[in-house]
């Protein structure tokens, strides 16, 4: 936050000026909404002589290493559910050209794999995210945890790609007249996987902010 602003919004509460006075003055003068919602926002809204400033988020190599933890999980847990969902859907809609020899002897150990990913990390995913929902009730600033929010947009980021690039897919086969039922749940369970994350963090996201 600009060093200067922040001191201007001390100065102003100090003084006794009301906080959509502050910023509708600076809104005329030209700051941004973002500027002056964390201007206005590092001082606690509390009846006291002088402003309070809130505490400021902060880097912890704990919470670093929790979030890595949480979110690789995540990242597992779904990959290899997509991956589960693609082979079992190629087992029930086989194309015709497969060798179907081979196919089955390598389709059974993709399978074993994905299975032994998802029962590890959608378990340590589940556990992980109680945990981190159990510490942020316990201490609400914990939501301003920066290896979280920095990990929450770029999972955003990952799972928008994969919904933009599903739909891309699509419209291509569509175009090209290759729609097929193996095709179309492909699709859907992209979109799904993809789709539930995506919704899940933009709401937990835009609940922070409205908190």
């Amino acid at each position: 936050m600009n060093a200067q602003l922040a001191d201007f919004t001390g100065k102003a509460l100090a003084a006794g000026v009301g906080r959509q006075q502050i910023a509708d003055t600076l809104r005329q003068a030209g700051w941004a909404e973002y500027d002056i919602k964390a201007a206005l926002g590092a001082f606690a809204d509390v009846s006291f002589p002088v402003p309070v400033p809130r505490p400021k988020p902060y880097l912890s190599a704990r919470e670093v290493f929790v979030y890595l933890i949480l979110f690789a999980a995540l990242y597992a847990a779904a990959y290899n559910t997509g991956a589960l969902l693609f082979r079992v859907i190629d087992r029930i809609f086989p194309e015709a050209l497969q060798n179907q020899s081979y196919w089955p002897r390598l389709s059974d150990d993709h399978i074993r794999w994905n299975v032994s990913v998802i029962v590890v990390a959608f378990p340590l995913f589940f556990l992980t995210f109680r945990s981190v929902t159990r510490t942020i009730a316990r201490d609400p600033t914990k939501r301003a945890s920066r290896p979280r929010k920095w990990l929450t947009y770029l999972t955003l980021f990952v799972a928008g790609v994969a919904l933009v690039g599903d739909l891309v897919v699509l419209v291509y086969n569509v175009l090209g007249g290759e729609l097929t039922v193996r095709f179309v749940l492909k699709v859907l369970t992209v979109a799904v996987i993809g789709g539930g994350i995506f919704t899940f963090f933009l709401s937990d996201m835009r609940k922070e902010e409205r908190a």
